[in-house]
């Protein structure tokens, strides 16, 4: 082919490619993946792109945002939303049970996550028809915690921490597990409240942390999810250790009202223990650490309760 024939189609097909090119980067700033994920409803939530604006309905799922480290995308909370430090500083829409919905919608979320149990229905059905993408969360079982990690780090655009999170999570659990589950079970009252008396049955989250540490829940078998109790029953059914949270991180005040109990077992070895609460009740990253402290302090009372120092 002569030189010049040879230049000409060189030039023709060199401009056919770089009007391919063009097109393909037109198409691809037109047409995108969404970001979707399976919320505990069962409800797949896609957005156009990883959530930048953020809204967290509950204490507990603010916490998990930071963990996946997408708290520089946090806009808002709710009230007594305290962790990590910066979570402190974030705008209230309200309390858990009743939104400010005019100052939630001031902040122009392009994504809300929202706690089944502790929002209002109705309030949650109206962000959703107002066009707001809403995630729910429930985290009821220990592996529940891990995958929230996950599926809030593919929509906050971090999926690789949040996986890594809910690893450290999910490997921390099983060598719990490992190392209590199978010693001489401890018979327990976990104080979830004082006034009125409160505890958990079977179906919560803390009753697998108070098994996997090798502890029997003395009122696993009660109906309620949250049975109230009366003081006289726990000291009839004698159990060998108290567990209990109190109002605040370093406020035990809650266990001064069995040490007047001499003659209940766990308060005549010693087993009178206290958890710092958002440890235990927030199905967080941080359920890991009191599920340790738990497990540590479960063993101590084994020891106390076979005669040992």
């Amino acid at each position: 082919m002569p030189l010049k024939r040879w230049c000409k189609a060189l030039s023709y097909w060199g401009a056919l490619c770089l009007g391919c090119l063009f097109l393909c980067t037109l198409m691809g700033s037109c047409v995108h993946a969404e970001t979707c994920s399976v919320d505990d409803t069962k409800t797949r939530v896609c957005l156009p792109h990883s959530a930048q604006r953020i809204i967290a309905l509950s204490p507990g799922a603010a916490e998990l945002v930071y963990s996946v480290g997408a708290g520089a995308q946090m806009v808002a909370s709710v009230d007594y939303t305290d962790y990590p430090e910066a979570a402190r500083h974030l705008p209230s829409v309200g309390g858990s049970s009743e939104l400010d919905l005019e100052r939630l919608l001031q902040y122009r979320p392009d994504l809300v996550i929202a706690w089944q149990s502790g929002n209002s229905p109705q309030q949650i059905r109206q962000l959703k028809q107002l066009g707001i993408p809403v995630f729910t969360l429930e985290p009821q079982e220990l592996r529940d915690v891990s995958t929230s990690l996950e599926r809030l780090g593919v929509l906050t655009g971090h999926a690789s921490e949040g996986q890594d999170k809910a690893a450290q999570f999910s490997n921390g659990i099983a060598q719990l597990r490992q190392h209590y589950s199978n010693l001489s079970p401890v018979r327990m009252f976990y104080e979830v409240w004082n006034q009125p008396l409160m505890t958990i049955n079977h179906q919560q989250i803390i009753n697998q942390v108070i098994e996997l540490c090798g502890g029997r829940n003395i009122y696993a078998a009660l109906t309620p999810l949250v049975p109230r109790m009366s003081k006289e029953a726990v000291l009839a059914d004698n159990p060998d250790a108290i567990v209990s949270g109190g109002e605040g991180e370093h406020n035990d005040s809650w266990l001064n009202d069995w040490k007047q109990y001499s003659q209940l077992s766990a308060t005549a070895h010693h087993n009178l223990i206290f958890i710092p609460p958002d440890l235990l009740d927030r199905p967080t990253l941080r359920l890991l650490q009191g599920a340790q402290m738990l497990c540590q302090q479960l063993d101590a009372a084994r020891h106390r309760l076979a005669g040992n120092p």
